[in-house]
C-alpha cells in the first residue's frame, strides 16, 4: 500500500473496514482482537499513527514492538496470513496491517470470536450472537450435522418419502437413492443428516424427542382451562398436516359456494388458511432444534391463535425482519421449498400481514425475543359453518346476529362495548354497523355521541323477506349461498375484494382533495398500514390511474383516469 492510498483511506475516516490507532497499544492483544474481527468480517485495514480525527501523527515501531505484534497475530486460529509494514506519508511513518476476509471462518483469538459491528469490534458473548455468526459463516446448522445411529433401510417412512417425490415433481425414472444424493441428505462421511431424519424418518422423535408439535386449545383468553391437548410427532411435513387439520377442527370454517359450478366448494377460514400454513411452516423451518427444552406449540384461545417456536429472531435479520430471510435450518427449509410449502424469498411475513389485513383482520403481532411467537387475532364472529345439507337452523350465531342482539338488550350501547362483546376491532364493528344500516336492519336515532340504536328488522325477518327461510323453491345449496350473501353481508366471499376496492376509492378521494397528501397521512385517514398504501399506490401507477409528478418529497399526485 502506498502513501496516496493511505491518504484516501484516512480521508474517508474509520468504518466497518478501517480502524485507526494513534499509537501502538501497550498490549499487542488489542491490535490482534481488531485483526481477528476484520478476518471474521469482510477484511479491513488497521492504520497505526493516525488519530480518530483523521490526522496523521506518525508512529515509531521498534523491532521489539514489531515482534510482539507479529507473535500476537500468530496466535489467531486458524492461521491468518497478514503482516505489519511501515509506509512514510508526508514525512511521517504510518504502520499498516492489511487484513483479508478469512476463508476459514470463524477465527479465534485466545479462544474468543471477535466480529465487526459498524465501526467497532466486539467479542461475541451471548449464545444467539455466536449462533448467528456461525450460521452466517456456514459453519453450524443443526440439520446439517450427522445422525450416526439412523438406519436408512428400516427407519425411513417410505410412504412419506414417496409423497415427497410426488410433491416435489421428481421424474419416476430417477431412483430414490439418486434423489437423496442430489438433495445432500448425507454428510461427507456418509451419515444421514439430522435434517433428513426430521423430514423423512418414520419416528424422528425417537432421535430428537423435542422435535414435536403440541397443539393446545384453551377455554377463554388465558391458560387456566384446557379443552384439548394434542401432541404430533413423525416427519415434519406430517406434523405440518396434522397441525393444520387440528386447526380445521377448532376454527370456524365456512364455504364459498357461489360461482364454483361443478368445481369443489372453497373453504373460507376465519383466519385465512394461507396465513396458517405460512405460520406453521415458518415455525417448523426456523425453530432452534439445538434447544432441547422446548417444543413447537400452537395455542388457540377464544380471541387469538399463537404459534411459538424455540429460538429468538436471528440477529442477521434484525431491522430487515419481513424483508430478509435467514434460516437456522437451510436443509429443512429447502425440503419444504421443494414441496412448494414455503417461499424462497423472505416474503412470508409480508404475505401473512397482507392476507390478514385484506380479510379485515388485524396484522399479526410478533414476539421476537427468547421464543419467537406470532399472534393472530380471531374475529369475534363465529363464521357460519355449513354441513353437507345446509340448514338455516344449524347455523351458529353470525356477527350480525350478535350485534343485533346486543342492540336489542341495550340501545345506547357504544362501539367500544360492541368491540368488547364480539372481540372485533373498531374497524370491524364499524364495518358491521354500516352493513346493517345499509340493509335497513338498524337505524341511528339522535347524535353519534348521545343517540340510540334501534333494530328495524332482525336477522330472521330479513331472511324471510328475501325468501331464504321456509321457501320450497330454494335448494339446500341455494339456501347456503344466500345465507352466506345476506346473513353475513358477503363476508366470506367478498371481504377481500370489497376491502381493497374501498381502500382504492378512499385513496383516490383523498388525492383528489389534496394532491400533496403523504403516504403516512393516507394511512392515518383510511386506517390501514403505510405498507398497504404503498402497495395500492404502486398498483394504481402501474394501471395508469395515477402518476407522481416531481420528487417523492416535494412532488404531487395526479389522477389520470377513473378505475374500471
Amino acid at each position: 500500500m502506498n502513501a496516496d492510498q493511505i491518504k484516501s483511506i484516512i480521508a474517508l475516516g474509520e468504518g466497518y473496514n478501517t480502524e485507526f490507532k494513534v499509537s501502538v497499544p501497550s498490549k499487542a492483544r488489542e491490535l490482534t482482537e481488531e485483526i481477528c474481527a476484520f478476518a471474521n468480517a469482510d477484511g479491513g485495514v488497521l492504520l497505526l499513527g493516525v488519530s480518530d480525527s483523521n490526522i496523521i501523527k506518525g508512529v515509531k515501531i521498534d523491532n521489539a514492538k514489531r515482534s510482539s505484534i507479529q507473535n500476537s497475530i500468530s496466535e489467531i486460529v486458524p492461521q491468518l496470513l497478514c503482516s505489519l509494514e511501515i509506509v512514510n506519508v508526508d514525512g511521517l511513518d504510518v504502520g499498516v496491517i492489511e487484513v483479508p476476509s478469512g476463508d476459514d471462518k470463524p477465527y479465534l483469538y485466545s479462544g474468543n470470536v471477535f466480529v465487526r459491528f459498524g465501526a467497532n469490534s466486539q467479542k461475541l458473548t451471548t449464545r444467539n450472537q455466536m449462533f448467528d455468526f456461525f450460521v452466517k459463516s456456514g459453519k453450524l446448522f443443526f440439520d446439517a450435522a450427522p445422525c450416526e445411529t439412523f438406519d436408512l433401510q428400516t427407519q425411513i417412512d417410505k410412504e412419506n418419502f414417496n409423497n415427497f417425490r410426488i410433491g416435489a415433481g421428481f421424474p419416476t425414472l430417477v431412483s430414490d437413492d439418486q434423489i437423496r444424493q442430489n438433495l445432500n441428505l448425507f454428510t461427507n462421511e456418509g451419515f444421514i443428516t439430522r435434517g433428513a431424519v426430521l423430514f423423512f424418518a418414520a419416528h424422528p422423535e425417537l432421535f430428537y424427542p423435542h422435535a414435536i408439535t403440541r397443539c393446545v386449545a384453551f377455554r377463554g383468553i388465558n391458560k387456566r382451562f384446557i379443552s384439548d391437548d394434542k401432541t404430533y410427532g413423525g416427519p415434519l411435513v406430517v406434523q405440518y398436516n396434522s397441525a393444520l387439520e387440528w386447526l380445521r377442527g377448532k376454527l370456524n370454517v365456512g364455504y364459498d359456494i357461489e360461482g364454483q359450478g361443478s368445481r369443489p366448494r372453497k373453504d373460507v377460514w376465519e383466519i385465512p388458511e394461507i396465513v396458517l400454513k405460512e405460520g406453521i411452516v415458518n415455525a417448523l423451518s426456523h425453530r432452534d432444534y439445538f434447544e432441547e427444552g422446548a417444543v413447537t406449540t400452537i395455542e388457540l384461545f377464544d380471541d387469538r391463535l399463537e404459534i411459538t417456536n424455540p429460538g429468538e429472531l436471528l440477529a442477521a435479520v434484525g431491522k430487515d425482519f419481513g424483508y430478509k430471510s435467514v434460516s437456522r435450518n437451510p436443509l429443512i427449509f429447502s425440503l419444504f421449498l421443494r414441496m412448494h410449502l414455503v417461499e424462497k424469498i423472505g416474503s412470508g411475513i409480508m404475505r401473512m400481514e397482507e392476507r390478514m389485513l385484506d380479510n379485515n383482520l388485524p396484522a399479526p403481532i410478533y414476539h421476537k425475543e427468547g421464543m419467537f411467537t406470532v399472534i393472530f387475532k380471531r374475529p369475534g364472529a363465529l363464521v357460519a359453518k355449513m354441513v353437507e345439507e345446509p340448514n338455516p337452523q344449524s347455523l351458529m350465531y353470525s356477527v350480525s346476529e350478535k350485534i343485533l342482539s346486543l342492540i336489542k338488550q341495550k340501545p345506547a350501547i357504544t362501539t367500544k362495548k360492541i368491540e368488547e362483546a364480539t372481540n372485533l376491532s373498531r374497524r370491524g364493528v364499524e364495518y358491521q354497523l354500516n352493513s346493517l344500516l345499509y340493509k335497513g336492519m338498524i337505524e341511528r336515532i339522535g347524535s353519534d355521541r348521545s343517540g340510540l340504536w334501534r333494530v328495524i328488522s332482525d336477522m330472521n325477518n330479513n331472511l324471510s323477506e328475501k325468501g331464504l327461510v321456509n321457501s320450497s323453491r330454494n335448494t339446500g345449496e341455494d339456501t347456503a349461498k344466500n345465507i352466506l350473501k345476506n346473513a353475513t353481508g358477503n363476508i366470506l366471499e367478498n371481504t377481500v375484494e370489497n376491502t381493497v376496492e374501498n381502500t382504492v376509492e378512499k385513496i383516490l378521494s383523498n388525492i383528489n382533495k389534496n394532491n400533496s397528501i403523504t403516504i403516512s397521512q393516507l394511512a392515518k385517514i383510511i386506517g390501514v398500514t403505510t405498507r398497504t398504501i404503498e402497495r395500492q399506490l404502486h398498483k394504481l401507477q402501474i394501471e395508469g390511474i395515477i402518476e407522481r409528478v416531481g420528487s417523492d418529497k416535494n412532488g404531487k399526485w395526479q389522477i389520470l383516469k377513473k378505475p374500471v
